[in-house]
């Protein structure tokens, strides 16, 4: 079959920027989705509340019930902004909640949102105050504010690596305990059956190997007469290989989160406290300020997030991904203006590589 100069030079390009093009030539649609691993009884479940970072693995998850034929209209797709709501930008990658709003508003299923008043930042630097109140989803659309009126306590430092989640903070805090308050205070799940998904996948670590495919949420309390709430967790892709997550995708010919265009293979935040050398000098070339920040507080909390080595050390001894600026300015933007469905659709250079991630 003759190609035009045109389509060779298009594919000279993209295998210069590094992406798989092989996935180019693969057909639009294979036969049949991935169908691995246990599935619960979908239809007797009112609401599937999908634990949506904008990562490949939550992506996944979305549409595996799609592809298994659970009504759009009866999931939720719920997302945790790590920064909070209140203008901090230190962690996560700016682009984040708009590219989760476009996957929303594109597979036609709702979206919602919670945080911790002051995000990451402010519990960070709680020096005698109280840990901030959650905002979550109300029957009004808008926000309430759950707790905030505990006894004072003094952090001043950064979430620790560690699977130690009073040490690794940020997790417990600023995601776990958001969708742990969401499910216990809004009514639309009392007298209902909620089926709860979260991304992780046993080919990630043998701790996760061991995590339980399907069990009943923290908050479920249906044997409760006062306060019944029917809630499992059903870890949807725990069987998955990172190849079968990425093959759905291309399936459904969605654009992934721009930091895997440029380099990254995991989605979490910008500046994770899991990253690489290379990640650290990644950050510092595309978000100086914000490296500059964190450099700061390493030096004024004097406890460092890495065990032996400051970020700046990290970042001296990494080396830098070879960015695209076009999409280092996507995911340095605050809004989403990229097509989310792609055509042709190509594999991201960051797919396949170094997690660094929790265990």
């Amino acid at each position: 079959m003759s190609v035009s100069s045109a389509s060779l030079e298009a594919r000279k390009w993209l295998e210069n920027e590094g992406f798989d093009l092989a996935a180019l030539d693969a057909p639009p649609c294979p036969a049949a989705p991935v169908a691995t691993g246990f599935v619960p009884d979908l239809m007797s479940y009112e609401i599937a509340l999908v634990a949506f970072s904008g990562g490949k693995d939550s992506l996944g998850l979305v549409l595996r019930l799609l592809d298994l034929g659970f009504p759009r209209e009866r999931i939720e797709l719920h997302h945790h902004l790590v920064d909070g709501n209140e203008g901090s930008t230190l962690m996560d990658w700016p682009i984040t909640e708009a590219y989760c709003k476009a996957i929303a508003d594109a597979l036609g299923i709702p979206i919602t949102f919670s945080w911790r008043r002051h995000g990451f930042e402010g519990e960070m630097c709680r020096n005698g105050d109280a840990t901030a109140a959650m905002m979550v989803p109300n029957q009004e659309d808008g926000h309430t504010a759950v707790g905030g009126s505990g006894p004072p306590g003094i952090r001043l430092k950064f979430p620790q690596v560690s699977n130690d989640l009073q040490t690794r903070w940020c997790s417990s805090a600023l995601k776990i305990a958001l969708m742990d308050a969401y499910v216990r205070n809004h009514p639309k799940f009392l007298n209902k059956r909620t089926l709860v998904l979260t991304g992780e996948r046993a080919e990630e670590s043998k701790a996760r190997a061991n995590y339980s495919v399907f069990e009943p949420h923290r908050s479920d309390t249906r044997n409760s007469k006062r306060v019944p709430r029917h809630i499992d967790v059903w870890r949807a892709v725990h069987a998955w290989s990172e190849h079968d997550v990425w093959e759905a995708i291309r399936r459904w010919r969605l654009v992934p989160h721009p930091c895997y265009f440029l380099g990254w293979s995991r989605c979490s935040c910008r500046s994770c406290i899991f990253g690489s050398s290379d990640q650290w000098a990644s950050v510092r070339a595309i978000a100086p300020d914000q490296f500059g920040q964190i450099a700061n507080y390493e030096r004024e909390f004097k406890v460092t997030i890495h065990r032996t080595m400051s970020v700046v050390e990290q970042a001296d001894r990494g080396t830098p991904y070879e960015f695209d600026p076009y999409w280092v300015k996507v995911a340095n933007s605050r809004e989403f203006t990229v097509p989310v469905f792609m055509d042709p659709w190509v594999l991201p250079k960051g797919a396949f590589g170094n997690s660094c991630g929790p265990t």
